[in-house]
């Protein structure tokens, strides 16, 4: 019967031609597009899996770029009983990089206390450094920096050029390479220069990076430092202040702020807190509180106004004052900003699925409809219902077999291509699963839609058949 299959689907070769073509398209479409939502799982996970330290930021901050915190709580920090190394980090946005407005992909000049940062154990930068050095002591002070490869190659610059960004030159002394578009972003300089360079309030830093003892219980350490925190005079972090932050203005939009906006409300974060410590407010005891409607109080406005902030104080002092995050936080967080995109996805594969049903059915009605006479001899020859409709549903399913390879090879010959094309641009990832996903689907879709005519075809009587035909 399979051999007789083949022929038939043979004898009209431009019919199964076309239909083949329809379901292959769908295939590749639904392995494109889920390709994008696998390539980021994956960059999560193998990016996330070399950082295993802890990030301390300011609560409700979807980023360290708009997180602050008050830079004198290193030592408390480090106190808290498991914590091996503290290192205080500043990050901002590079606007401008040698004349050149950056956009997409976003660059951020990272701030690292070097003397901390070289006594981690697992530095996920200063492993990844393949031409050049890392930031040493030596460096402490000056304008010398190591940038990502994909940085360096945009920008065709090497070790001992030039790199202006914010009209800041700085010599590049080191160049590396983590292999993750999340972490390939970075143009690092020693702490204390970057306060300078972005005028930066020095009682302020974006986050703090902490190893851990080898074989401390992780969550233990958390609790120990959200402990020694609670209760500190930092407010969560709204987007109204970090479009400050930024740089954004009224009018002016800020697409990454805009961005990170959207992040925020994924995350939902705290709908009414008051603004973070923002930089030049001197002591971050003193910060100015900026409203959603970008209306500035200061602390001793009015009389209601202290008691207000004395009965927030309190009522949030059971509160912790810092965000500890983990790895497995930062691929939850991720997940679910991501969800809307599997959903998107779905829905532009169901259209392409659909769309190749009905190719299926009509190319197999058709079939059917040309071959009446054929079925009544074959019934008339002894032929049962369920021979036909065996045939007719193992030449639907031929079709999707064939669709299903066609589509799935070319659907993972493209996630190749466009990887090497765009390697610092887009990471796609077709994996086996979701290959033999797609062929098994295929086949499935082929049944499926051969269904409706070979039961059709089945019930025919074989007088009634040769004489429709």
């Amino acid at each position: 019967m399979l051999k007789y299959s083949v022929r038939n689907l043979f004898t009209r070769p431009m019919r199964s031609l076309l239909s083949l073509l329809g379901l292959a398209v769908a295939i590749l479409g639904m392995v494109g597009l889920f390709s994008v939502a696998e390539g980021i799982d994956e960059m999560v996970s193998t990016t996330f899996s070399r950082i295993p330290g802890l990030l301390v930021m300011q609560p409700g901050a979807p980023v360290p770029l708009f997180s602050r915190l008050p830079s004198d709580w290193e030592a408390d920090i480090a106190a808290v009983e498991g914590v091996r190394v503290v290192n205080p980090e500043i990050w901002v946005r590079a606007n401008v990089i040698d004349g050149k407005p950056i956009m997409s992909p976003p660059r951020f000049l990272f701030g690292t206390d070097i003397e901390s940062r070289l006594k981690l154990r697992h530095g996920v930068y200063t492993e990844a450094v393949v031409e050049g050095r890392f930031l040493t002591l030596a460096d402490r002070g000056t304008r010398n920096t190591v940038i990502s490869r994909p940085i360096a190659e945009e920008f065709k610059k090497q070790v001992g050029d030039t790199l202006v960004v914010d009209g800041q030159k700085l010599r590049i002394v080191g160049i590396y390479d983590c292999g993750s578009m999340m972490l390939d972003v970075a143009i690092i300089v020693d702490l204390h220069e970057l306060r300078q360079m972005s005028r930066m309030d020095g009682a302020v830093v974006s986050s703090f990076y902490v190893e851990l003892v080898e074989g401390v219980d992780r969550d233990a350490v958390i609790a120990g430092i959200r402990d020694t925190l609670r209760g500190r005079d930092v407010k969560p972090w709204i987007p109204s202040a970090a479009l400050a932050l930024a740089g954004g203005t009224g009018s002016g939009r800020n697409p990454l702020v805009d961005l990170f906006q959207g992040i925020d409300r994924l995350l939902k974060a705290n709908g009414n807190p008051a603004s973070p410590v923002t930089p030049g407010s001197g002591s971050p005891s003193q910060a100015i509180a900026t409203s959603p409607q970008g209306e500035a109080k200061t602390a001793g406005d009015s009389a209601e106004s202290n008691t207000s902030a004395e009965s927030a104080s309190e009522a949030d002092s059971s509160t912790p004052s810092v965000e500890v995050r983990t790895a497995e936080d930062w691929g939850n967080e991720i997940e679910r900003m991501t969800a809307d995109l599997d959903l998107f996805l779905l829905i532009m594969t169901g259209i392409g699925v659909t769309i190749a049903v009905l190719s299926i059915v009509n190319t197999m009605l058709m079939s059917v409809t040309e071959r009446f006479i054929e079925f009544g001899i074959l019934k008339a020859n002894g032929w049962s219902n369920g021979d036909v409709l065996k045939l007719v549903t193992l030449e639907s399913a031929l079709l999707g077999l064939a669709g299903g390879t066609v589509g799935a090879s070319l659907g993972w010959v493209a996630t190749l291509v466009l990887n090497a094309y765009f390697p610092h641009r887009i990471h796609l990832h077709a994996s086996p699963g979701l290959l033999l996903f797609s062929l098994g689907f295929s086949v499935a879709l082929g049944v499926l839609g051969g269904l409706y005519p070979a039961v059709w075809a089945s019930r025919m009587m074989p007088m009634d058949a040769i004489r429709r035909g």
